[in-house]
């Protein structure tokens, strides 16, 4: 096996190559799929759920406030896992950290179905609740990191957005699953459903751990890990690479995922718990949880679709694509969910989610690690992501329930939080260089070399079908 992926004809033409490819997609997805299921159940509960079992009940807004509290705790957790793992993954190879993470974070999850409640045990069940998300987020701070490069570090040149993007079907099919699951529970008698329903989803996720680790531990290393260590090129201190000569693509990296994660998290979680406050207790919880599904059925299709629009085209003209189109949406958007029309409500918060955000996320799994050379990439990519994943993801939950708290539901002032995590994407669309085709054997970051060798001077023009196909 040569260092470098090869060329789309070849993947035919070397057995062994096609089916580690197919093996390392079926490892990425599964994995991607366990993650956002679990992230997405646990947004979903949140809300409705966790604000419920394990919080007092003297003032309800701050219960909810709490719980989402709770939620963001796992990503303050990411960043540190991130950067333990990341460092692991840069030294020893990308698949035993994968299969190290897939453990810990599916570990924590299925324990959270095993949590006794606040009337069960009082202040320890918040505790140990924060405790298992804590694990959950570490584990987790790696695990999407590593599917990205691992993925990117395999796919074939020509068609590496698309294929880099296949295993983010499994962010869509998870978060599909989770909405699916958590839509059903909810229609269990409310009894039944605050006793034992919402434990049956996370105790499930056991079933997806024992998968994902037989499909991993199959799994053959990536060739561009190879082929450094074949030359000896690996870093020593890969911690002190990415914070002096990896820190523009780590800080690039932040601004082009704050619109992607923020906005992903706002409308898978916080546009139900907004709703709520809209309609009142007597919404149907269930119904709403439809426009995640539907966002995540479109995400099948959009996230591959332009992954492979941006190996035609370049990643920067459709990520930007997918920010500009945020930052015009988010006023509407939240307009609408304000309506208290469920219809119009599912109709918003799917496409927010099928469009906007995923639109954004397809060239996002070729591009980060592209920005990052070879000796500290899994380290560079895990930090652009978990760091974002706080700053974004985990700010958007707090921040946006305590404004629904003290605004009365003022949908103005979430509206005005989307837009500005849009426009930062947005300007960071102009920061980054055009990573298309780029060699993952180098060293060097992309985003500290000339506009020629990062691609800048890339035709979209000369980008025709021909270069693309097998």
């Amino acid at each position: 096996m040569t260092g470098t992926a090869p060329s789309p004809t070849a993947v035919n033409d070397d057995p062994e190559y096609a089916a580690n490819l197919k093996r390392a997609t079926y490892a990425s997805s599964i994995g991607s799929a366990l993650e956002y299921f679990d992230f997405a159940l646990y947004g979903l509960s949140t809300a409705l759920i966790f604000n419920v079992l394990f919080f007092p009940q003297d003032d309800p807004a701050m219960a909810t406030v709490a719980a989402f509290a709770t939620y963001g705790v796992g990503f303050l957790a990411r960043p540190f896992g991130g950067l333990f793992f990341g460092r692991l993954g840069d030294r020893l190879g990308r698949k035993w950290v994968l299969v190290v993470t897939i453990m810990l974070m599916g570990g924590a999850s299925t324990a959270i179905g095993l949590l006794p409640t606040y009337e069960a045990i009082g202040i320890w069940a918040p505790i140990l609740l924060v405790t298992m998300r804590l694990l959950q987020g570490f584990g987790a701070g790696a695990e999407q990191a590593g599917s990205t490069v691992l993925m990117a570090e395999y796919a074939p040149v020509r068609r590496r957005g698309f294929f880099s993007s296949l295993p983010f079907i499994g962010i869509q099919a998870g978060t599909l699953l989770a909405a699916l699951v958590f839509s059903l529970i909810t229609l269990l008698p409310e009894e039944a459903l605050f006793s034992w329903g919402w434990r049956v989803p996370f105790l499930a996720s056991f079933l997806l751990i024992l998968v994902a680790l037989f499909i991993r531990m199959r799994l053959k290393e990536t060739p561009t890990f190879v082929e450094l260590e074949k030359h000896e090129q690996i870093a020593e201190k890969p911690v002190k690479e990415i914070f002096t000569k990896g820190l523009p693509g780590v800080i690039v990296g932040i601004g082009l995922r704050m619109a992607e994660n923020g906005g992903s998290y706002m409308f898978q979680a916080l546009a139900l718990a907004f709703f709520v406050s809209v309609v009142g207790p007597e919404a149907d919880k269930s119904l709403l949880t439809w426009g995640v599904t539907f966002g995540s059925l479109l995400g099948i299709f959009t996230v591959p679709l332009t992954g492979a629009i941006s190996d035609r085209v370049g990643r920067r003209t459709v990520y930007r694509f997918g920010a500009v189109f945020m930052l015009l949406y988010a006023v509407p958007a939240w307009w609408l969910i304000s309506l208290g029309s469920y219809p119009i409500a599912i109709a918003a918060v799917a496409v927010g989610i099928g469009v906007a955000v995923n639109t954004m996320l397809g060239p996002q799994c070729a591009m980060l690690p592209e920005l990052f050379g070879n000796r500290h990439r899994y380290l560079g990519v895990a930090m652009a992501r978990e760091i974002s994943a706080v700053l974004a993801g985990g700010l958007a939950g707090v921040l946006g329930a305590y404004l629904i708290a003290v605004s009365d539901g003022n949908w103005v002032l979430l509206a005005i939080y989307m837009v500005v995590l849009a426009l930062i994407t947005t300007a960071s669309t102009f920061l980054v260089p055009e990573t298309l085709r780029r060699d993952l054997t180098r060293t060097d970051d992309a985003i500290k070399v000339s506009s020629a060798e990062s691609g800048e001077d890339v035709d979209a023009s000369t980008l025709s079908i021909r270069t693309i196909q097998w």
